[in-house]
């Protein structure tokens, strides 16, 4: 087979995708602008570079990214490899040596017979055959550019994300569900109300708390849409509560009156698991928000899985642009792979070009590409980044609350193995179809 496939950057995604295209006999042109042209994140001319945390988070199937990465790891994934090979102590996470790490897929990738490595800026995307755009979340201004002309409006440079928190973990005695003024459906939101000593007592916390300062290519013009709380709570005490807390039109079913300030959680998917602090773009902290958040009634006990972040992203609306492929829905020849698309982290973004990869194995034969099943880690992310409401889509790591419910009641202390078993039985099927497919490809 001598099909020729472009790929555009070789961060994660772009090398897993690159490794899955070419073991299925698919010529590959790999693009990576390093060394000519460096983001101002990244420092090293390998492959692959991590440019923030040496760590993949979590390894055990009691969260969700240890999931995801037994499932790549079962199914051939050369991250996964490369990970477990440059391997460092790091307690429950697997962390890696991320100059080992580079430098074993740099070598890997540049030693494969079907894999052309090309050390340029592609700033244009070729107008034939199929193009895997995997430039990642600092793409470059020239090719963001590009795709800003493919896409239109729907691509994204910064992220202004607020907390993600599961149902399960909220204090459902102390909320209630209810929309602004009567309007729509009442469940979309639930409200957790504050008298005016709780208010008082959660401005405090806010602007005592620890910030994150950005990196000088990080730094924005907050606009009023996306403004952080705390630069609110800086304009004064009361500014909250005419902003995201505003209590109007929101009467509390326990005194008939409106609370003196309240927090709504609006519902993240379909399946109501997951739901998102409305207005709570914040640059505090990790473990500040951790702490400052569970002032909030209702959340003392929160789960958040995704904190907020204010940082330079490029993304596009994966649910209004992408097929569940990953395909652009306007030129299907065009994949999307990576952060790009909204996927969070670096295991996630292993999982995107590991399945962008698979599909353009398929299309080569004229085949229509196996999705993996939604019950699996790599396909409840899938699932939820081109499934989305396009309205209020930001980036998403994988969690639990992500996945179909478990078909009959459990002990929520043992709901995520359940989940996790679940998701590893069903992949061997899934696995068996792609495997017999790639062998029908390679012959």
């Amino acid at each position: 087979m001598h099909t020729l496939v472009t790929i555009i950057g070789a961060g994660l995604a772009g090398c897993e995708a690159a490794w899955q295209a070419a073991e299925r006999g698919l010529q590959v042109r790999l693009y990576e602008m390093k060394p000519h042209r460096y983001s101002p994140a990244h420092q090293c001319e390998g492959l692959a570079e991590l440019v923030c945390s040496n760590s993949l988070r979590g390894a055990d199937l009691g969260n969700a990214v240890g999931l995801l990465k037994e499932e790549l790891r079962r199914c051939g994934s050369l991250i996964m490899q490369a990970a477990d090979a440059t391997r460092v102590p790091a307690g429950g996470a697997l962390a890696v040596d991320r100059d080992l790490f580079s430098a074993w897929i740099t070598e890997r990738i540049s030693s494969h017979p079907n894999i052309t490595l090309v050390r340029e800026e592609l700033t244009c995307l070729p107008s034939e055959g199929l193009v895997v755009i995997a430039s990642g979340p600092l793409t470059s201004d020239a090719l963001a550019e590009e795709l800003s002309r493919l896409v239109g409006e729907r691509l994204y440079f910064y992220d202004a994300i607020a907390p993600i928190v599961t149902a399960e973990s909220l204090d459902l005695s102390r909320i209630y569900a209810a929309s602004r003024y009567g309007k729509g459906d009442p469940d979309d939101y639930l409200n957790c109300p504050m008298d005016q000593e709780q208010y008082a007592a959660f401005i405090a916390a806010v602007k005592a708390a620890e910030k994150v300062a950005p990196r000088e290519f990080e730094k924005v013009v907050h606009f009023d849409g996306c403004m952080p709380i705390e630069e609110m709570a800086a304009r004064g005490d009361e500014t909250l509560r005419f902003g995201p807390m505003k209590p109007v039109g929101l009467p509390d079913p326990a005194t008939g009156r409106d609370p003196w300030a309240v927090v709504q959680l609006r519902s993240e998917n379909n399946e109501k698991t997951l739901y998102n602090l409305v207005g709570f773009q914040t640059k505090m902290t990790w473990p500040e928000q951790r702490r400052v958040l569970r002032m909030i009634p209702g959340l003392e006990q929160a789960e958040f899985v995704r904190l907020g972040v204010m940082h330079r992203n490029t993304f596009i609306n994966a649910p209004a642009l992408l097929l569940p492929t990953q395909q652009l829905k306007s030129d299907p020849r065009i994949i999307f792979a990576g952060q790009i698309t909204g996927v969070e982290g670096y295991v996630e973004s292993a999982g995107s070009g590991f399945l962008a990869g698979l599909t353009v194995a398929a299309l080569v034969t004229h085949e229509e590409p196996v999705l993996p099943p939604q019950e699996t880690a790599l396909g409840a992310l899938i699932h939820h980044i081109t499934n989305a409401e396009p309205k209020h889509f930001q980036p998403m790591n994988v969690n639990y609350g992500l996945f179909p419910s478990l078909t009959s009641r459990v002990k929520k202390k043992d709901r995520k193995l359940l989940l996790a078993e679940r998701a590893l039985a069903v992949l061997e099927d899934w696995k068996g179809r792609i495997e017999t497919r790639s062998n029908r490809a390679t012959e």
